[in-house]
């Protein structure tokens, strides 16, 4: 490993990521993320974080597009436009992280990847995932590795689409800046601090939800990609479910909504109803008719 990759071997470079990413996870949280977020000047915010965060956040932009034709290069070491591996029909998870990331990156994708085990949805048929590294140095033999390891753990063959993708500073700053994935490299650990976030992405290659953290309730991923996937993901159920869940802005969480649950209750009471009366109905023509 060469002395500019980000994880030393080292004990004190090992301290010192493990420090870093410490910081980002306690100091890094956005400041949109907490109840009536998104109105404290982002100056006001710098001032209280330590300067290898200060920057660190996610600038949400909902339904704004991706940039389809920025390229990349795949796991198999094939240049392809985002556009390319983004599908068409169903919503994508889209993770940036950095390969030699000493435990933040890792601590996202091992929550994917329970998330996705657990979330009652197939990878491939209703949803797919998509790795981005910010790493410009990172390379297609790292997301392969990657890629293999992480579809293990899911139990998915190596077919299964799950794109791990690496690029040029200049296309790997398109993406992040159009899903507002803000993130800063640190000269002095020879690390990148980075916020901790999964973007869902719809069909049409637009960012419709962010999942914080380093935890994601399969629930909270669930309900994201059936919204993302506007019917197009999920069952019939799932989008009743989604009918009694909304989506909190303040506490990044999908809370029940008493309302939708209401509305929901009314029309499976009017639907009972309605058949009930059909039925009843159809028996007094069947005796009228046998009169």
């Amino acid at each position: 490993m060469s002395s500019s990759h980000l994880c030393s071997s080292s004990r004190a470079g090992r301290h010192a990521g493990l420090a870093l990413a410490a910081l980002v996870l306690s100091a890094a949280l956005p400041a949109s993320a907490l109840p009536g977020g998104g109105k404290t000047p982002q100056a006001i915010v710098d001032a209280d974080q330590p300067p290898q965060v200060q920057g660190v956040d996610v600038e949400e932009r909902l339904g704004e597009p991706l940039p389809l034709a920025a390229r990349f290069t795949d796991e198999a070491g094939r240049e392809v436009s985002l556009g390319e591996v983004l599908p068409k029909d169903k919503a994508t998870l889209l993770t940036l992280v950095y390969y030699e990331c000493p435990m933040l990156c890792n601590l996202v994708i091992n929550a994917q990847v329970a998330a996705m085990r657990e979330v009652g949805l197939e990878l491939g048929k209703d949803y797919e995932a998509v790795t981005v590294s910010i790493d410009p140095k990172d390379t297609p033999a790292q997301s392969e590795q990657r890629r293999r390891r992480h579809l293990q753990a899911m139990g998915k063959p190596e077919s299964a689409p799950w794109r791990f993708l690496t690029g040029t500073e200049e296309h790997i700053r398109k993406l992040t800046e159009a899903v507002g994935f803000k993130y800063r490299y640190d000269e002095s650990t020879k690390q990148y601090a980075h916020p901790a976030v999964v973007h869902v992405i719809t069909p049409e290659g637009s960012v419709s939800r962010y999942l914080y953290g380093t935890s994601f309730p399969a629930k909270d991923m669930k309900l994201a990609l059936v919204e993302a996937g506007n019917g197009r993901v999920g069952t019939s159920f799932d989008r009743v479910v989604l009918s009694c869940f909304k989506y909190d802005t303040a506490m990044r969480r999908y809370s029940f909504y008493v309302f939708g649950f209401i509305r929901t209750g009314a029309m499976l009471v009017f639907t009972a109803l309605s058949a009930m009366l059909i039925y009843f109905w159809r028996r007094e023509l069947k005796k009228g008719a046998a009169a």
